[in-house]
């Protein structure tokens, strides 16, 4: 973007996607954000319910959070004010500074979710956990004002409402921090209640919905949890496909999501209120999906914006059985499964980068793949390792950074900022089968139709035996700059000195250029790991072709070993 125009079309291919409901919710919680932030105090007065005795949460109830806690330091660092996230870890000094300067927004939203008091929950020294957990809630309502960004953000005050109500029994009840934190769940029931995420959807609108929830059946409201369960009722046949994928494409947010249904069904049955109409069968065809999502390592394939999940939290979720046939087709979300034998296991991105209307957790990574052999992940997806706006996250979220074809140097979806796409590329599956020949699946996408000659990049899939071979044509007119790319774990090791080498070898068109890129990508926020990045470059008229053939060498007595970039 170099002037006024090019932004204001930037602009206006962003904003196209969104539904009018979406751009109206926004004005509206635009201004009420602004009016919240000059009266506090009479919008906390009106919003916040009045005190009752609350009914509490059943204890027959464990949240997912509970039994899977996300990271964030030991206990020890909890009690000195020392709190890691994403890798990173901060002290918040003395007196405690709730917002480090020097922090992350992301950072500090993990911050505010207050997560990391499930850690302080699972100690077994209950009254040194609840002196920290009244000391820390001290220190915080100090810190914060009713309404303020960045701890009064929708989305982390649903997170620590969530929070809030399930530790109180072990943290608060009958303790310094009981009172304070009955009022502090009160105002966060007002304010979930009037600052649903309307106008974003998807994964935080889940999160508001599952805070309502938790607050309803804590406090005894009943036109909390009604109005949780209506919103819901709509939201399900939007957000889970007929496949069970979620509709934003993210195996980790899939995950994410699963997690927040599963808790508020149990909850729901554990209070015997009543269930909402159609989330069991949601939550059963998620974790089905899931399932057939998941690679030999035991953790999901990586696509779009996220993360895997963990052996810890993947059993919290109980996904069904992972994909068994040689072919499974997730049509609705745009996957597919290519597992031919034992050792050869492939998911292939063939759908839509993200709902039209909410592009945040898009990549322009149409017809990339992630490929296991031999149980060890040989070509993997950048993965995202930051939210924040840069070139780190311009780079995940690229083309360039995926398993598949550049055309003139731009993005096949126009990403662009920490959350937002312009165009979308559109994909079409156009072939799964099990032929005699191998698993074969072929897909293309026109992420490139608005360059000279409306190029198309159309991709083949061959898997069977030790051998998957994949064949790509770019069609159009003209002469353009193509780049294929393949991205490479480089923690793929021989086995022992014996081993014949495995091969990856890419061919393009005449005169194409090849480079071995040293690279890396992400299993979480600021989670690196060593890759390399096979780069064929060519200048070529239309149509051009490529052919990769990835053979993986069997190890002495017949076994198999893992395939590795050669330097």
């Amino acid at each position: 973007m170099t002037g006024p125009l090019e932004r204001a079309g930037l602009y206006g291919r962003t904003v196209v996607h969104l539904r009018p409901a979406q751009l109206a919710h926004r004005v509206r919680l635009r201004a009420q954000q602004e009016a919240l932030r000059r009266w506090p105090d009479r919008f906390e007065q009106r919003w916040t319910p009045p005190a009752r005795p609350p009914a509490g949460v059943p204890s027959a109830f464990l949240a997912v959070d509970a039994s899977a806690p996300p990271a964030c330091g030991t206990f020890t660092d909890l009690a000195e004010g020392r709190f890691r996230f994403l890798d990173e870890e901060v002290a918040l000094g003395d007196p405690p500074t709730w917002d480090p300067p020097d922090a992350s927004q992301l950072w500090l939203y993990h911050h505010h979710y207050w997560e990391w008091a499930w850690t302080l929950a699972a100690h077994p020294d209950r009254d040194a956990a609840r002196h920290v957990f009244a000391r820390q809630l001290t220190s915080w309502l100090e810190a914060t004002r009713f309404g303020r960004w960045n701890a009064w953000a929708p989305y982390p005050t649903s997170l620590r409402a969530w929070v809030f109500v399930n530790v109180y029994e072990d943290l608060a009840l009958g303790g310094p921090a009981d009172q304070p934190l009955l009022a502090e769940i009160r105002r966060h029931a007002g304010f979930v209640r009037h600052n649903l995420e309307l106008d974003v959807g998807g994964n935080h609108l889940i999160k508001n919905l599952k805070a309502l929830v938790g607050l309803g059946v804590f406090l005894g409201d009943d036109d909390l949890t009604s109005l949780a369960t209506q919103h819901l009722v709509a939201q399900l046949p939007i957000q889970v496909l007929p496949d069970g994928g979620h509709f934003e494409l993210s195996p980790s947010y899939h995950g994410q999501v699963l997690g927040d249904l599963v808790d508020i069904a149990e909850l729901l049955a554990a209070a015997r209120a009543p269930a909402v109409p159609g989330l069991d069968d949601a939550i059963t065809r998620m974790r089905r999906w899931l399932g057939l999502m998941l690679l030999p390592d035991g953790d999901v394939a990586v696509f779009n914006d996220g993360e895997r999940l963990g052996r810890t939290r993947l059993a919290a979720l109980r996904p069904g059985p992972p994909a068994a046939e040689p072919l499974t087709v997730l049509a609705d979300s745009g996957y597919v499964v290519i597992r031919p034998n034992d050792r050869l296991h492939l998911v292939v991105d063939v759908g839509a980068p993200c709902p039209a209307d909410l592009p945040a957790h898009a990549q322009a990574d149409c017809l990339g793949f992630e490929l296991s052999i031999d149980g060890h992940r040989v070509v993997v997806d950048p993965g995202t390792s930051v939210y924040g706006s840069g070139p780190q996250r311009a780079w995940e979220r690229s083309t360039r950074a995926h398993s598949t074809i550049e055309v003139d140097g731009i993005d096949q979806t126009e990403v662009w900022g920490a959350f937002r796409a312009g165009r979308l590329a559109r994909a079409t599956l156009e072939r799964a089968e099990v032929a005699a020949d191998g698993v074969i699946v072929s897909a293309s996408h026109d992420g490139y139709r608005h360059l000279p000659g409306a190029p198309v990049h159309r991709r083949r899939w061959t898997a069977s035996g030790s051998v998957v071979q994949i064949d790509d044509e770019v069609v159009g007119d003209g002469v353009h700059d193509l780049r294929h790319h393949l991205l490479v774990c480089g923690t793929a090791t021989v086995a022992d000195e014996t081993h014949t080498s495995d091969t990856i070898t890419v061919t393009g068109p005449t005169d194409a250029t090849q480079t071995w890129v040293d690279a890396r990508y992400a299993t979480g926020f600021g989670q690196f790991h060593p890759a390399r990045s096979l780069v064929t470059t060519a200048r070529s008229p239309l149509p051009a072709t490529f052919t990769t053939r990835i053979e993986a060498a069997p190890l002495p007595g017949g076994a198999s070993g893992p395939v590795h970039p050669p330097r």
